[in-house]
């Protein structure tokens, strides 16, 4: 059997799906070391490692067995390398929804770094992947808490733009000060309006350019995402894949 990893989500409860995207597994039980470049989404994510220790990057936090860790909200992309006989299980928060079940403290200075994470703050994680979900679901309905909704507010008006629009229009559009907006988004995301705003933005380009662009000039595509011209959207697929737009 060739080598590779394989990689499934779970969605959560529908009662849980506004605040938690996915819950994910990798296992790679007949891989070798393989590569795997992950992009920024403005997610939280929280991974138990249940097979064996690695760093999934060079110089980045060891990820021993057993260990509970946390994926701050990433801006850039990563390259992450597994191991032969890699066993992940992943919580992936969508942006904002990481504070309705912890602390937002615990988000502070976490953008784009792995950190260990109190694994009494997390559930045990059966053998089998068919019990999963249940098990997710109800440790996660058990910590529900409701924060401020106001974020997930303003991170809807910036999805519902797709990331075509700046800092002050969403302020004013929402009837906040730039300072409120500064705030809610370093507390609940940990990384300012103006870095998510570019990462959904880039999102919904990179589609574009993926689905399109055989098909269609990039000027094109990058004015209708709100780009300057061809050249700015190239440097924002370049910042956030590490690649040009022919590449991806």
């Amino acid at each position: 059997m060739p080598d590779q990893i394989i990689y499934k989500e779970i969605p959560p409860h529908a009662r849980l799906a506004p605040f938690i995207d996915a819950y994910w597994t990798v296992t790679g039980e007949n891989a070798g070391y393989l590569a795997d470049k992950v992009l920024p989404d403005a997610c939280v994510d929280i991974i138990l490692n249940t097979g064996p220790g690695f760093a999934a990057e060079v110089g980045a936090t060891y990820m021993g067995t057993g260990g509970a860790y946390l994926i701050g909200t990433m801006t850039r992309h990563k390259e992450m390398v597994r191991p032969p006989g890699t066993r992940l299980v992943g919580i992936r928060f969508r942006p904002g929804g990481f504070p309705f079940f912890y602390d937002h403290e615990l988000l502070r200075d976490t953008a784009d770094r792995t950190i260990e994470f109190d694994p009494g703050l997390v559930p045990a994680i059966p053998e089998s992947s068919a019990g999963l979900a249940a098990v997710l679901d109800r440790y996660f309905f058990h910590r529900f808490a409701i924060p401020s909704r106001e974020t997930l507010t303003l991170i809807g008006a910036v999805h519902q733009a797709k990331g075509k629009i700046t800092v002050g229009q969403l302020a004013r559009s929402s009837f906040v000060t730039i300072r409120q907006l500064e705030r809610l988004f370093q507390l609940h995301l940990d990384i300012s309006p103006k870095e998510f705003i570019g990462v959904i933005r880039f999102q919904y380009a990179y589609a574009q350019v993926r689905r399109e662009l055989s098909r269609r000039r990039l000027l094109d595509i990058a004015c209708e995402c709100g780009y300057y011209d061809h050249a700015h959207l190239s440097n924002e697929i370049r910042r956030y894949t590490g690649t040009s737009p022919s590449g991806i």
